[in-house]
């Protein structure tokens, strides 16, 4: 069986800057609430004429030339979103056709927050068993335009923000290499955290005609932080038991930025310091499944992370869905 590793990343966030202070000029918000509650300062929100796949785009254009390789050499496209330009076909098609590839598998993953953990398991999969040699797997999200912005939306408006994060993996002869992955949901807690249209259930229709206050994301907070700090640790634990590691030998944790409040407690329930946990929210906000790929490609870009050291990426989101992945970089 053969290992897969990380050979180049990218990403991409629009250029359209909201503050919490712009924030408090269309809702009941302050910058001091926000902050103190998520550790949000700014997140970047697409505008009309920027779509997911056009961040997608980017990030993946970035991811191949960081990682040296031609284009051609990609045999398969994974991409998580909630967030597609359309409800079908998914981004991976447009990206095919627009990075002007070979007829490749390609196809969407809609695992929420952790859904580019998803993307590296399944990827890592090809690869292991020789289906693939070298993945494209993006996290792109423009799930800004999907949400209330106004006070009645706050606890979710405040929140989120788009951008897009790109891996390419390819089989690997060395020590560097995916190490394990971990999936896991529970399904009886999705609508704490859900968009109910479009769909085809029943209850996405009223009388024929469409709901559009179903049409944006809802979520109950208290009980989303309160899965999270549980399923974090647990899934990070699995990891370094799954590689026979401590959490000593960890470099770095990659969580989704889902809100710093969340990360301090993982770092508190691992008895491990801020400072050996990845954190962007505070610029860019919780960007869905693109988030874990934006804060690695980040981390990449500033040499925070060296050949030889072991990562752990984790997640957790709407679903609930929950994962890891180990990493020798």
């Amino acid at each position: 069986m053969y290992k897969s590793k990380i050979i180049g990343m990218g990403y991409s966030v629009p250029e359209n800057i909201i503050s919490n202070n712009d924030l408090s000029k269309i809702m009941d918000t302050s910058d001091d609430w926000i902050q103190s509650r998520s550790g949000i300062k700014e997140r970047r929100w697409a505008t009309n004429d920027v779509s997911t796949s056009d961040l997608a785009l980017e990030a993946s254009r970035a991811a191949i030339k960081n990682s040296k390789i031609n284009s051609s050499d990609i045999d398969m496209i994974i991409v998580g979103t909630l967030s597609s330009d359309y409800f079908f076909p998914g981004v991976s098609a447009q990206l095919q056709e627009k990075l002007n590839l070979k007829t490749i598998g390609a196809f969407d993953i809609k695992a929420a927050c952790s859904a580019f953990i998803y993307s590296v398991s399944i990827a890592d999969q090809f690869i292991k068993t020789g289906a693939a040699n070298t993945v494209l797997v993006v996290g792109a999200e423009t799930q800004t335009k999907l949400i209330e912005k106004s006070t009645k939306g706050r606890d979710v408006a405040v929140l989120f923000g788009d951008g897009a994060g790109a891996a390419l993996l390819s089989r690997s002869n060395s020590e560097s290499s995916i190490l394990s992955t971990h999936l896991h949901s529970d399904g009886k807690h999705l609508k704490s955290l859900w968009m109910e249209a479009p769909g085809t259930s029943k209850d996405s229709w009223v009388n024929g005609s469409i709901d559009l206050s179903k049409f944006t994301p809802k979520m109950n907070g208290r009980e989303v932080f309160r899965n999270a700090v549980t399923r974090f640790p647990e899934v990070i634990n699995e990891a370094l038991d799954a590689n026979d590691l401590d959490i000593n030998d960890i470099k770095f944790i990659v969580p989704h930025q889902a809100n710093y409040r969340i990360s301090e407690a993982i770092a508190k329930k691992l008895n491990i310091k801020m400072d050996k946990v990845i954190s962007n929210i505070h610029k860019y906000g919780n960007t869905t499944a693109a988030s874990i790929p934006i804060a690695l490609a980040e981390a990449l870009e500033s040499n925070k992370i060296s050949k030889g050291d072991i990562i752990i990426l984790a997640a957790f989101g709407a679903g609930f869905t929950w994962a890891s992945a180990a990493i020798r970089w």
